[in-house]
C-alpha cells in the first residue's frame, strides 16, 4: 500500500454570503425587515435614510401612528398567551370558560397542571365530568403537553399531534423505556406487533416531545401585525395588492460618494457600496418571490376568498415548490410571519395552505373539523350522535369520506366530549 496524492474536480454547493443574507431576508416579515436594514444603516455612511412605509397607512393597522423604532411592546407571559386563546375554542358555558381559566392558573412554569382534579372541582363547583371536560380544553391549547399531569401525559399528548399515538403507549411508559432509550427499533416492534418503521417513528417522535411545554411560551415579546399585501376584490375580481413596506428603499448619500478622499477611504466606501448593492439585491429577491408564493396561493383559494371557510382547499409546501421549481424550505421561509389583509380580516398566510384530510376526497382538514362541529351543533341534545353517526352525516351531507378514528381525533381536538358525556351533562345527570 503506497501513499500518493490524486487530483479530483467536483461540483458542489457553496453558500456565499450574499445567498445566506438573501436566505435570512427572506424569512423575515415587513417590520422585522426594517429593523435588519436600521441596524446595517447605522453601520454603513453610505444609507442616508430608509422609506419602508406611509405613516398613514400605518396607521389603519395601529390605530396611531408609531415610527417603528418607537414601538415597546409589552411582553406576554405563558398564561396571557393561553387564555388569549381560549376564547378561540367553542365554549358556550361559562362556568365552563371560567373553568378552563382557572385550570391556566393553576399550571406550574413547565405547563403541568398544579393541582388535583378532585381541587379542580370543588373550587369550581363542577362535577368531575365537568372538571375533565375543562382539561380537555386546556390541553387543547398550542404547544402540545401543556396541562399533562404527568412527563407521561405530556409525552402521549405531543405524540397524538403528530399522529403517532398507539394504544400500547401507557404499557411501554411503564415498561419498556429502556427500548426507546437504547432505541431498539426491532425489540420494539416484535414486542409490541408494529411494523420496524412504526417502532423507528415512535423513536424519532419522542425525541421531538418536548418535557417542558410551558418553557416554549416564555415570554416574548407581543407581535405586531401588519399584512405585507391585501386580497380585495375590485370591479368584481379578486386583486392581490403588496403595500409599499414590503420593499424598503434605501436612499444613499451622494455627497460622500463624490467626495474626493485617499485610497484606503474610497476602498471603504466602495464595500460599503457593494454591501448596500447585495442588500438591496436580497430585498428584490425576498419581493419577488413573496409576489410568486402568494399569487399561488390566492389563486387556488380563489373560493375560500368568494365563499368563507368551507371552500378552502388543502394546499401543501410543496405543491407550491414544485411550481416554482423551488426548495420547499424557501417556500417555508417566504410565508414565515407573513400575513395578507382580506374581506374576512387579516389572516397569517399559513392558514391558506391546509392539510387534505385523509380520504377526505380532496377537502382541506380545516373543513372537516368544522363540518363536525356543525354536525354536532344540529344534533338532537336528547340523542346525541356517535361517532360513527357522525361519519355517516359527513358522507350524507357534505359528501365526506373519512374514518371513525378521523372524526373521534377532530372532535378531542375541538374539545368536544363523547356521545355519552354529552347526553349525561345535557340532562343535567352530574353522576
Amino acid at each position: 500500500m503506497q501513499q500518493s496524492l490524486v487530483l479530483k474536480q467536483a461540483l458542489a454547493w457553496k453558500m456565499n454570503q450574499s445567498l445566506h443574507q438573501s436566505i435570512e431576508i427572506l424569512q423575515l416579515s415587513g417590520i422585522e425587515l426594517y429593523d435588519h436594514v436600521q441596524k446595517i444603516a447605522e453601520e454603513n455612511p453610505l444609507i442616508e435614510d430608509i422609506r419602508p412605509i406611509d405613516q398613514q397607512v400605518l396607521s389603519q393597522f395601529h390605530g396611531e401612528t408609531n415610527a417603528f423604532e418607537n414601538m415597546n411592546a409589552s411582553k406576554k407571559n405563558m398564561y396571557e398567551q393561553l387564555k388569549e386563546n381560549v376564547y378561540m375554542l367553542s365554549i358556550s358555558e361559562e362556568n365552563l370558560k371560567q373553568a378552563v381559566l382557572f385550570g391556566i392558573d393553576s399550571l406550574n412554569e413547565k405547563g403541568y397542571l398544579d393541582i388535583t382534579m378532585e381541587e379542580w372541582a370543588a373550587d369550581c363547583q363542577l362535577s368531575m365530568e365537568e372538571t375533565e371536560q375543562a382539561l380537555s380544553y386546556v390541553q387543547s391549547l398550542d404547544p402540545p403537553g401543556i396541562g399533562a399531569r404527568s412527563l407521561q401525559e405530556c409525552i402521549q399528548l405531543q405524540l397524538k399531534e403528530m399522529d403517532c399515538d398507539y394504544p400500547f403507549l401507557e404499557e411501554l411508559f411503564e415498561n419498556d423505556l429502556v427500548l426507546i432509550a437504547e432505541e431498539d427499533v426491532q425489540a420494539l416492534a416484535e414486542t409490541y406487533g408494529v411494523t420496524e418503521n412504526e417502532a423507528g417513528r415512535l423513536i424519532s417522535n419522542m425525541k421531538l416531545c418536548h418535557p417542558n411545554p410551558g418553557k416554549l411560551l416564555e415570554e416574548e415579546e407581543t407581535e405586531y401585525i401588519i399584512p405585507e399585501a391585501a386580497v380585495l376584490k375590485e370591479n368584481g375580481e379578486w386583486q392581490l395588492s403588496f403595500f409599499n413596506w414590503s420593499s424598503p428603499t434605501i436612499q444613499l448619500r451622494d455627497d460622500i460618494l463624490q467626495a474626493d478622499m485617499p485610497k484606503e477611504g474610497a476602498d471603504f466606501l466602495k464595500e460599503k457600496k457593494k454591501e448596500v448593492e447585495m442588500l438591496e439585491q436580497a430585498i428584490q429577491y425576498r419581493g419577488k418571490t413573496l409576489e410568486q408564493v402568494l399569487r399561488i396561493i390566492v389563486n387556488k383559494q380563489l373560493s375560500f376568498f368568494e365563499e368563507g371557510i368551507a371552500a378552502l382547499k388543502p394546499l401543501t409546501l410543496q405543491e407550491i415548490a414544485d411550481v416554482l421549481d423551488l426548495h420547499v424550505s424557501t417556500i417555508s421561509r417566504t410565508i414565515s410571519h407573513k400575513y395578507l389583509q382580506t374581506s374576512f380580516g387579516i389572516l397569517r398566510v399559513k392558514y391558506l395552505l391546509q392539510r387534505e384530510s385523509r380520504k377526505g376526497g380532496g377537502v382541506a382538514r380545516v373543513v372537516v373539523k368544522q363540518y363536525v362541529q356543525q354536525i354536532i351543533a344540529d344534533e338532537d341534545q336528547t340523542r346525541p350522535l356517535s361517532d360513527e353517526k357522525i361519519r355517516r352525516k359527513l358522507e350524507e351531507l357534505y359528501q365526506v369520506h373519512v374514518a371513525r378514528r378521523t372524526v373521534m381525533k377532530y372532535r378531542e381536538e375541538l374539545g368536544v366530549p363523547s356521545s355519552p358525556k354529552r347526553k349525561r351533562r345535557t340532562n343535567g345527570n352530574n353522576d
